[in-house]
């Protein structure tokens, strides 16, 4: 093979294949990821000193964060080249709408990442969702775990924001790359959005504003139904490169773009069907309870790992809320609807709009 491997892009295909890149590692037991420090801290430095006092240093004594309300922690400041190959955390009891997860490339002002940590990982409804794809998994106690890798040339920032009104207890490990990247990567993104309700006839935007050279890799939506009968009718579509009126990419329906097909139905037992797979999945459904839960809620992930959605100057990305009214016709929905839409871009980014307010962002 012409070229020396830099480490990046491993897969079953490539494992055996050797490198110069360095792994390092950054959590509460080493922020700062350098080689031979993990695990220094003293009795008089750690959050679990009590645990820990009959055993002493080496012995868990530092394995989570404590972030207070309205402190924004830094979890990682990474210098050199490389990438993230591998995010994990979890942050217990905290409402994850109120913590919000950025991250900035190569000393950037504004964050090419900036989302609540649910709806990152595909748990946007603040309640554990078992995820299995290729991109993100959430497993048992709700460990969020991320695979998207996520290169950089010079600089790598990682904060976390605790907007809520209680301290945040956070572990995490965040697995990085220091090597040579190549010229033509692209940088990670991934912006969060929310409208509760949609306006009657409006479409819904899941990313707009992008403008440089990239594709798009993925979306997640928590979808809020705010009527009875089917709610998934509407066509997802892809503005790509100056499209005005009409888009070069339209769907067929909100299950269709998902990878599901006729509602989500198991005609069997007449119930929507979860299902999680490396691609695509729906993840979530929150049903009734015949109480105070009185909204059927849905989470769901495409990832465009395969097929992603190239770019030269610019995209936007919008779908339509459809559900059906009497007389066989289409009846526009005013749903509860949040997305993440996940891409991979040059630099500088356009300035993301900014995040609403504790209280919009909140799930009622």
């Amino acid at each position: 093979m012409d070229g020396k491997f830099n480490g990046l892009g491993m897969d079953m295909g490539n494992l055996w294949r050797l490198s110069d890149a360095k792994t390092r590692s950054i959590s509460p037991e080493n922020f700062t990821g350098a080689k031979g420090k993990g695990g220094m801290a003293t009795l008089d430095e750690g959050v679990a000193a009590v645990a820990a006092q009959d055993l002493g240093q080496g012995w868990k004594v530092n394995p989570y964060v404590i972030i207070q309300p309205g402190e924004v922690f830094t979890m990682a400041d990474i210098e050199g080249s490389g990438a993230i190959q591998h995010i994990w955390m979890t942050a217990g009891r905290s409402k994850w709408r109120e913590a919000i997860l950025r991250i900035y490339w190569d000393g950037m002002e504004y964050p090419s990442v900036e989302c609540p940590i649910g709806d990152f990982f595909a748990c946007g409804w603040g309640e554990y969702a078992p995820v299995s794809s290729l991109a993100v998994c959430v497993n048992p106690g709700s460990a969020f775990n991320c695979y998207w890798e996520m290169p950089f040339r010079k600089r790598a920032k990682i904060t976390m924001e605790n907007r809520g009104f209680e301290p945040m207890v956070l572990y995490y490990q965040i697995d990085y790359t220091l090597t040579e990247v190549p010229d033509d990567i692209g940088y990670f993104h991934a912006q969060f959005r929310r409208t509760n309700p949609l306006p009657y006839k409006e479409v819904y935007t899941i990313v707009d504003g992008i403008e440089g050279k990239g594709h798009y890799v993925g979306t997640y939506m928590a979808w809020g139904v705010n009527n009875t009968g089917w709610w998934g009718e509407g066509e997802i579509k892809f503005y790509i490169d100056g499209d005005k009126e009409f888009p070069t990419i339209c769907g067929t329906g909100t299950e269709d773009y998902f990878c599901g097909s006729y509602n989500f139905e198991n005609k069997k037992i007449k119930q929507y069907e979860e299902f999680t797979t490396p691609y695509a999945g729906l993840a979530q459904v929150i049903r009734p309870d015949g109480l105070y839960r009185s909204q059927t809620r849905f989470g769901m992930y495409r990832w465009h790992i395969r097929d992603p959605i190239r770019f030269e100057s610019d995209l936007r990305v919008t779908i339509q809320a459809l559900g059906w009214r009497s007389g066989g016709k289409y009846l526009p929905l005013q749903d509860d609807i949040a997305s993440v839409a996940y891409w991979y871009q040059t630099l500088p980014h356009k300035k993301f709009p900014e995040l609403p307010d504790r209280d919009y962002l909140e799930i009622i």
